[in-house]
């Protein structure tokens, strides 16, 4: 199976999403907003970094160090980012699997 590509850089593979030079592991989900818009959600797996090197300017992790150790960061992929079409590709074959 070839590896789904968005742009020359980001290729989202089933359990990781690579820029070439960096892997992070994730997890994927769909459309999981309260608000109802469509998306692709990428959860980190690991606290290695990986995901904010990838997507620097749209990482989120919320967590509050000191009680929430748990949470590893997000990125929240909309229908106008650049990468959306292809992350949301790879979220639902991975679900079919």
């Amino acid at each position: 199976m070839t590896n789904a590509t968005a742009t020359p850089a980001i290729r989202f593979n089933i359990h990781f999403v690579t820029d070439g030079t960096t892997r992070a592991k994730v997890y994927y989900s769909l459309d999981n907003r309260a608000d109802g818009r469509k998306c692709v959600t990428l959860y980190a797996k690991d606290y290695d970094g990986g995901l904010v090197q990838i997507f620097r300017d749209i990482y989120q992790n919320d967590s509050d160090s000191m009680t929430d150790y748990f949470d590893k960061g997000r990125v929240v992929l909309f229908e106008d980012h650049p990468c959306y079409q292809v992350a949301r590709k790879r979220a639902e074959d991975n679900k079919l699997r």
